[in-house]
This record gives structure tokens, C-alpha cells and sequence, in this order.
């Protein structure tokens, strides 16, 4: 099997990350990084074997480069996916795919036009309690879904956190597009599209933001489903949990969990069982043996800029029904 060169683009938190699990796709290699914080870069390539472009253009100029890992913060996404289109790579950029929607629409045609494959990091796809919650739906074990509720709850901000950039949301999309894109994405993959969005929320604890940090988001989707997303990084106890009702049961995740993840489904004939999750190894490992499979086999990437563009949308969307206290319809 011919090895796919990979470079990477941002060698912050999530950089290196990324950089851990492509070490364990099969048939890819990271071969090069560019970071401005050429710190930060000299002390990813070393951990990971890899060499030290000085500049963006340097990388992207490599004939040895198939594709490309942007983990850059998110009002960077623009430009960078569009420069790595032009030249040639295959993309896999971080959640938010960008800030706004002429953003993603530009990167979106950037690689449509340069004939690349684009794929978005919205690794709940690939989480085991997730996706076991989307095969059991897909299989109609409970029926048509009505209503599907996810909360994410984590406390304040803390020092490793506290870039700039992530507390603007311009910069970083705000907690809806940093945080809760998986979220987004998850009750999409679930339901189908959204059709509009109501929103209540508000800044209570982060007073160095500039966007809610706690947020209660009504989903309306196009099949009738409703949903209910609250999201919160001013809480002092952290939790992650839902449920999703049909016409024939309900799936309830209390506690999300990555060791020994559980689900219970629940009919209305009183049916009940604890079902245990097989885990099948990394999420991020995952998902990006996805997008090297994509790029290899010539397929669409399981997760596209559309995907990427439609989180973005819905966020837009409840930050403008917070302002406006209207519901805000989905184009």
C-alpha cells in the first residue's frame, strides 16, 4: 500500500492531537507542520517525526504532500482551506468548517472547483455511544424519531482555554461552533435537517466572552421532530447526556461515557434493556482513517463542507434568535 503524505497545519492543542492519532492510520504518514509559533511547530515535528516547514507556502508547495490536517483556530479556515485547495491537497479541517456562511460557501468552492476532497472534523459520527444511537434509529427500533434532547454542560473557561481568539466569536464561532458543532451534527445525523431555530441564552459567569455561555436551542427539523440542545460553560459540575423519543420507544444515554459506554432502550410495551457499546478504537483515529480512505479511493468524505456548513447555519441561527427573540428559519 502506497503511503499518503500528510502535512499539518497548526500545531496548538489540537494539532498535536490529530497528529497522535494519524500515527495510527494505516497507510498515512505526517511528514511536515507549519505553525507561525515556530516553538510550537519545532516541538510538535520532534514528537512526531516530522519536519518543520517555515512558512505556509513551503508546505503547500510540496509534491510530497497528498493532503493536508488544519487544526488553525476557525477564522483562519477560510483562507487556509482555500490556499490548500489551490494548491492541490486534500483537506481535513477542524470543526467550525469557518465563522460564517460566505465562509464556508468560499472554502466549500474552493475545493469543488480544485477537484479535492474536503472533509469536516465532526468526530461525534464516530463516537460509540453516537453512532450506536444513530443505528438503532436508522434501524427503527423506536419508531420515527418525535423529539431528541442533548445536553452539554462544562464549567467556566479555564487557563488552558483562554486563547484570544477563543474568546471572540468572530475568531472562534463561540461555544455553539467550538463546543457544540458535534452536537449540532449528532441531532442532524439523527433527525435530518433543520428546518428553524429558537433560542434563549445569555453571558452570566464568562464575562471575557462576547457570546452566551449558556444557551437553550429548540430545533424544529423538516420530518416534524423537534429537539432541545442546551449547551453551558458556566456550570460548577460538567455533564453530557440525552435521549431521543420515537414513535415506538425512547434511547436514553444518562451519562456519556468513552470506557464501558452504555445506552437503555425503553418501549412503550415495557420493554426495557441496558445495551453495552462496542467500542471500536479511537474516534479521531477514526475519522481520520475516513478521510484518508476517502482520498485514496476517490469517494466523497463521510462528513462534507455541507455537513460543516449546515452546524454553522444552526448556530448563526440561535445566536440571531437570542438577539432578536424570533425563531429563525433555515434557508
Amino acid at each position: 500500500m502506497e503511503v499518503m503524505n500528510v502535512g499539518l497545519i497548526g500545531c496548538g492543542l489540537m494539532g498535536d492531537s490529530l497528529a497522535t492519532c494519524l500515527a495510527d492510520v494505516e497507510g498515512a504518514r505526517l511528514v511536515a507542520v507549519f505553525d507561525p509559533d515556530a516553538g510550537a511547530s519545532g516541538k510538535l515535528a520532534e514528537k512526531h517525526g516530522a519536519e518543520v516547514n517555515a512558512d505556509l507556502g513551503g508546505l503547500l508547495d510540496r509534491d510530497d504532500i497528498r493532503g493536508v490536517i488544519i487544526a488553525a483556530p476557525p477564522f483562519l479556515h477560510r483562507k487556509l482551506c482555500v490556499d490548500a485547495s489551490e494548491s492541490g491537497k486534500d483537506i481535513f479541517v477542524e470543526k467550525p468548517l469557518a465563522t460564517t456562511i460566505d465562509d464556508c460557501d468560499v472554502v466549500i468552492a474552493a475545493a469543488e472547483s480544485a477537484g479535492v476532497k474536503l472533509m469536516v472534523g465532526l468526530v461525534c459520527r464516530y463516537h460509540p455511544v453516537h453512532s450506536a444511537v444513530k443505528n438503532l434509529v436508522t434501524a427503527g427500533e423506536i419508531g420515527a424519531p418525535i423529539h431528541m434532547y442533548v445536553d452539554r454542560l462544562t464549567g467556566p473557561w479555564g487557563k488552558i482555554w483562554e486563547k484570544s481568539w477563543r474568546l471572540s466569536s468572530e475568531k472562534s464561532g463561540g461555544v455553539l461552533m467550538e463546543i457544540n458543532a458535534h452536537e449540532i451534527d449528532f441531532m442532524r445525523h439523527v433527525c435530518g435537517e433543520v428546518e428553524t431555530v429558537y433560542a434563549a441564552g445569555g453571558k452570566y459567569l464568562n464575562m471575557n466572552v462576547d457570546y452566551p455561555d449558556v444557551l437553550t436551542v429548540t430545533l424544529h427539523f423538516k420530518n416534524g421532530a423537534v429537539g432541545c440542545l442546551l449547551s453551558s460553560i458556566a456550570t460548577a459540575h460538567g455533564r453530557y447526556s440525552g435521549r431521543i423519543d420515537g414513535t415506538e420507544g425512547t434511547i436514553d444515554f444518562p451519562f456519556l461515557s468513552m470506557q464501558n459506554p452504555t445506552l437503555q432502550v425503553h418501549r412503550f410495551d415495557g420493554e426495557a434493556e441496558t445495551r453495552q457499546i462496542e467500542t471500536r478504537g479511537n474516534s479521531v483515529t477514526m475519522e481520520l482513517s475516513a478521510w484518508v480512505d476517502a482520498v485514496r479511493n476517490d469517494r466523497e468524505p463521510e462528513i462534507t463542507g455541507l455537513d460543516g456548513r449546515a452546524a454553522v447555519e444552526v448556530a448563526l441561527a440561535a445566536y440571531e434568535s437570542i438577539e432578536t427573540g424570533k425563531a429563525i428559519r433555515i434557508h
